[in-house]
């Protein structure tokens, strides 16, 4: 580097205010100096807690090491284990994670994209070393024990999802698809660890939802899993909105400025009117499904993806939990205020404040929360023709309450107005 050049740079970084510098230097030439000092120091520190947040969110190191000991031991089974532990054809590529207890990664198996998740152990509770890492995962695979017969498992699979899912007239055809999808190499019969990698994996929500979901349009599919690791499609596009700002520049970047950029980076109107034709679709699917209704607990944009052919797909369904789980977290729960009776996010109940317990019955309903996310998502760039029966036909809609009175023929009629008034729009063009 010229001695010159070194010596701005030495000034620029170490010596923006010097009294020297102001001598030498101009005052205009000052000010962009110390823009340019500026912009260093911030770049800095963003990359430092771009580090820092990854060294904290992404082990997905840990995840592989600990699924691949117990599959070389014989402890758990799967159809990805090979793939992972022994052909390494099954690769986890860029952290997605937003939470350390729960790795997520995009990958490739077999050139082919593909998501990876697994749940990991809380680090709080682990001492650092390997041993303890894998001490602490072999709580996960304890059930069932050795002599467990077929039938045996079979109820504890029936009882398990009656649960979770509540006492519906199909729960022997779910329990007849866990046994299925456990049994790997479709020999007719589970081995020990292909059951404790089946129940491992249901004890993680999302996963229970997938197989629940798994025939709906709209839920990515499970492609394959190991232990507790599992492995679904990729869905293209993780979010509605393609820029995100991380938690730590959200006081440094003003909303306005985001949600502008994000309009800007948006697909055209007709494609999000086709995304939001497949999130209203989902809202259906799981009203009243096969196997009970399930509340959207948290309606974040992050949660909503779509492919390339712009059809809406779930991209995250921990959100999602059954109407029974619900209505167990609240029956009996004590409060103060509606804020105590609240699962997840925003499933809200609430408070009888006379004998200061939660009612079952969540306030608002899942239509209700989607159309909060579409205002701001389906109504700018909106046809002007359109415009106003669209604001119309959402105000109705964010305004539903869960109330067994509106739960039917006034909540189906508002979703069939928005679909069909979005459909109108798109059919026979390109788009539809």
């Amino acid at each position: 580097m010229p001695r010159a050049l070194r010596r701005l740079l030495h000034l620029v970084l170490f010596c923006p205010l010097s009294k020297g510098l102001q001598s030498r230097l101009p005052a205009i030439k000052v000010k962009y100096l110390l823009l340019v000092w500026l912009g260093l120091l911030i770049a800095s520190w963003v990359i430092y807690m771009q580090y820092a947040s990854y060294s904290e969110l992404c082990r997905g190191h840990v995840c592989h090491m600990v699924i691949c000991d117990h599959y070389r031991r014989g402890i758990i089974s799967g159809s990805s284990c090979k793939a992972l532990c022994e052909q390494r054809t099954l690769t986890l590529q860029h952290c997605m994670s937003t939470s350390s207890t729960y790795q997520v990664y995009s990958g490739l198996w077999k050139e082919r994209p593909v998501v990876i998740k697994c749940g990991i152990e809380d680090p709080v509770k682990i001492d650092g070393s390997p041993d303890s890492v894998l001490r602490q995962e072999m709580s996960l695979f304890d059930k069932p024990t050795r002599g467990t017969s077929m039938d045996e498992f079979k109820e504890m699979l029936h009882s398990f999802l009656k649960a979770k899912l509540g006492e519906q007239p199909s729960l022997s055809t779910l329990v007849d698809r866990v046994i299925t999808l456990a049994d790997v190499n479709q020999d007719g019969k589970v081995s020990l660890a292909e059951a404790k990698s089946i129940w491992a994996l249901l004890q993680m929500n999302e996963y229970l939802l997938m197989v629940a979901l798994q025939e709906k349009e709209h839920t990515p599919k499970l492609l394959g899993f190991c232990g507790d690791l599992y492995v679904t499609e990729r869905v293209g596009h993780s979010s509605l909105y393609r820029l995100e700002v991380p938690h730590y520049l959200q006081a440094l970047v003003p909303e306005a400025l985001s949600t502008s950029l994000n309009h800007w980076l948006a697909p055209s109107w007709p494609r999000r009117a086709r995304i939001t034709i497949g999130l209203l679709e989902f809202v259906e699917e799981v009203f009243h499904g096969s196997y009970g209704s399930f509340l959207i607990c948290d309606a974040s944009p992050r949660h909503v993806g779509y492919n390339a052919k712009y059809d809406c797909k779930m991209a995250n369904l921990r959100s999602v939990a059954s109407e029974a789980v619900v209505r167990g977290f609240l029956r009996g729960r004590r409060c103060e205020t509606n804020a105590d009776c609240t699962y997840g996010r925003d499933c809200t109940a609430t408070c009888d404040r006379l004998v200061k317990q939660c009612n079952t019955e969540v306030l608002q309903p899942n239509l209700a929360k989607v159309c909060v996310l579409l205002q701001d998502f389906l109504l700018f760039g909106a046809p002007s023709d359109l415009r106003g029966d669209l604001e119309k036909q959402l105000r109705t809609c964010v305004t539903l309450s869960g109330l067994a009175s509106q739960m039917e023929v006034h909540h189906s009629l508002v979703l069939n107005n928005l679909k069909t008034l979005l459909w109108k729009k798109i059919s026979n063009t390109q788009y539809s």
